[in-house]
């Protein structure tokens, strides 16, 4: 498995192995050992798995407390991937990368806890997977807007379908600190 650092520090684009012949293709998209050793020693207890249309965006999403890390990765179609750092006092607080993940390239997106999460889809559908560190808990879940001025991402589309809940989050700048995730030396 080849491991990518990104621009935010902590989140890793992921790029496994494939074993590929005339008959398909084999990958592990998830190995306990290899992952470690890559810098993501965490216990998964939630995998999930989206279906989505062209040009929907799902996010950003967190949550605060019962932070969720995300081990994110595309089955089918293409997703531009997103995670912006939410954790106050972190010196990329604001900041974002994002990735192209699709059923061809095959690769992963580690999104820590403390990051807020989003993708747009891309291709016609595309089917959407990922495993989490903690459980769903939605009276922690904090959304912050998709097209937040202060945050500037560059997503692929300029007119998402949004979901209700989405089309009304709040800007970063909005939400009051104390409901955000904190930075420490230690949640790097």
């Amino acid at each position: 498995m080849k491991v990518l650092e990104t621009a935010l520090p902590g989140v890793l684009l992921l790029e496994p192995q494939v074993f590929g012949d005339e008959r398909g293709f084999f990958m592990e998209t998830y190995h306990a050992e290899r992952y470690a050793a890559a810098g993501i020693e965490r216990a998964f207890v939630q995998d999930n798995v989206s279906r989505s249309g062209h040009g929907i965006l799902r996010g950003l999403h967190l949550q605060h407390p019962h932070a969720q890390g995300k081990l994110v990765y595309v089955l089918e179609g293409e997703v531009f991937d997103v995670a912006v750092d939410a954790r106050v006092g972190s010196p990329t607080f604001g900041h974002w990368v994002g990735a192209l993940l699709s059923a061809t390239n095959k690769r992963q997106l580690w999104v820590p806890e403390g990051f807020a999460h989003g993708f747009c889809v891309t291709s016609e559908h595309a089917l959407f997977c990922y495993k989490c560190t903690d459980l769903y808990h939605p009276e922690t879940e904090l959304s912050i807007r998709w097209d937040d001025p202060a945050l500037g991402i560059d997503w692929p589309v300029r007119q998402p379908r949004l979901s209700q809940k989405d089309a009304q989050a709040r800007c970063l700048d909005a939400i009051e600190p104390q409901r955000l995730p904190v930075f420490s030396v230690s949640s790097r």
